[in-house]
């Protein structure tokens, strides 16, 4: 089975639609539609996989048809399921672009060298990438704009981020 670095989570289940077995799939995909050309997608742990075929833009993501899944039930069953795809069948990235799943975990530090905290998460609401980073003596996570202005550098290689904070969060 592929190791968790091989794999990246590109979408979950998000509940059934309709009464025939489709489900309503939110996609994390950059084009949302991409999710439909990777080939099947796996559960979190490997065990199974899926054929997808979208089929229609729905509220909150695509309808999609998973193979094996024929009843509402079976839909119903798999709501909250992550699904993932060998990182080999992604597109290859610029070299200002990251996965998400790249960033987490990496070390944060201003641009003095001083240890900020680590990313536990990369959210997007909507205006842009936002770090969640968390670091000795913060009582709550920092949520950092994932901007070139803000974060100059990302050095995968190192493991490390160098982000110029601004004016307040410092």
């Amino acid at each position: 089975m592929p190791t968790e670095a091989d794999r990246l989570c590109v979408g979950a289940i998000a509940g059934s639609w309709g009464v025939k077995g489709e489900v309503r799939l939110k996609s994390f995909c950059a084009e949302p539609e991409a999710i439909g050309d990777y080939g099947p997608l796996t559960t979190e742990d490997g065990a199974t996989s899926y054929k997808v075929t979208l089929t229609r833009p729905v509220a909150g993501g695509l309808g999609a048809r998973l193979s094996g899944v024929t009843t509402k039930e079976q839909a119903d069953a798999l709501k909250g399921v992550s699904l993932y795809v060998s990182r080999e069948k992604l597109p290859s990235l610029g070299d200002d672009e990251f996965y998400h799943a790249d960033l987490i975990g990496l070390e944060v530090r201003d641009t003095g060298g001083a240890m900020i905290g680590k990313v536990l998460a990369v959210h997007n609401h909507g205006a842009t990438d936002l770090l969640e980073i968390m670091g000795p003596g913060m009582k709550d996570s920092l949520l950092l704009p994932f901007t070139r202005a803000i974060v100059p550098t990302v050095d995968l290689a190192a493991g490390r981020i160098v982000a110029d904070l601004p004016e307040g969060l410092d």
